[in-house]
């Protein structure tokens, strides 16, 4: 058993790690700027245009809106993982990712008018496609890591006919829709960080006033059962809420793999299993990791920029057979 007080250090640990490597990143690039010089033009004490242009314009709102995503992804597959009771759930096995794209993209290449309306299109989709997983794993001794998996694969073929054949269809608009369906956050400023932060605050807050109920439904539901707890409604509302902080995610930046699997299963070996700790160690681990997977991807390989949705890719699928090889599930 994790104590709480270690639980708390590491959590609290991981949001400083966070903040230095921010720190770092903004500083990275095809022109380096010292940290000094960071916290001179942050804090108004230095009178150089190039670096408030890199800074405020370029870099500080692309490492924010990675944070953001990252851990709008990592409590969406954490959540998920508990409303149905499968370590292996994410927002991209689940289909909630694939479902998404699907609804932005007939917006971003069918009808490029509304783009007002992506946001709401991404819940749509992804909500549609979590509910179509939902239906076909559920058998009558409940549902099973494998049901997930199998009912996952299949809406996300489907989901990817469907991108496949708009690509196809609209192909003299597809350059403009290319990054995004790789998960790229180049090129992404404040407009983009502005669109999907008020969101992510509102499912943050939402998510505290959910660890109760989390940490109830994946005791069993029997045990909530003998709670007094209405186990379909907390699978509904944990599920709404999940699928919303992952649509938001795509919305702003394409599809983005793994983090939702990857990061609870680091942050459970951590904190443990209590959703008190395990929601904000995600939370900070997810903005982390993909924090340092998009300055990877656009420094590493420089001036040839990879991203953040492929360098995650690499990184979870040997995770994921890792899992499967240990028996995970």
């Amino acid at each position: 058993m994790i104590k709480k007080s270690r639980s708390r250090t590491i959590v609290l640990v991981t949001f400083l790690l966070s903040l230095i490597v921010a720190v770092i990143a903004i500083g990275l690039g095809s022109v380096t700027v010292p940290i000094p010089e960071i916290f001179q033009t942050m804090f108004g004490s230095s009178s150089t245009t190039v670096n408030d242009t890199i800074i405020f314009d370029i870099r500080l709102p692309r490492v924010v809106l990675a944070m953001v995503i990252g851990a709008n992804i990592a409590i969406s597959g954490a959540l998920l993982q508990a409303v149905m009771g499968n370590p292996l759930a994410d927002p991209g096995l689940t289909g909630v990712t694939s479902g998404a794209a699907v609804c932005v993209l007939v917006i971003m290449l069918v009808a490029p008018e509304y783009t007002q309306f992506i946001p709401i299109a991404a819940f749509v989709g992804g909500l549609i496609a979590a509910t179509l997983v939902y239906s076909l794993a559920w058998r009558r001794n409940g549902i099973s890591p494998i049901t997930i998996i199998l009912s996952g694969v299949a809406v996300n073929a489907l989901c990817g006919g469907v991108v496949g054949y708009l690509s196809i269809i609209y192909s003299d608009r597809l350059p403009a829709a290319v990054q995004w369906m790789n998960g790229s956050l180049a090129a992404k400023g404040n407009n983009a960080l502005f669109m999907v932060l008020p969101y992510a605050i509102v499912g943050w807050i939402l998510s505290i006033f959910a660890v109760r109920k989390a940490n109830i439904i994946r005791m069993g539901d029997q045990v909530a059962a003998n709670l007094g707890e209405n186990v379909n409604r907390i699978r509904i509302v944990l599920s709404l809420l999940a699928v919303f902080l992952a649509a938001v995610s795509v919305a702003a930046i394409g599809m983005i793999g793994f983090v939702g699997l990857v990061v609870p299963h680091m942050a459970r070996l951590l904190v443990g299993s209590n959703y008190k700790y395990l929601l904000p160690m995600s939370m900070a681990l997810g903005a982390l990791v993909l924090l340092v997977a998009d300055t990877g991807g656009r420094t590493i390989f420089a001036p040839l920029e990879i991203p953040a949705g492929i360098i995650m890719a690499v990184i979870g699928a040997p995770y994921f057979l890792y899992l499967m090889r240990k028996g995970t599930f």
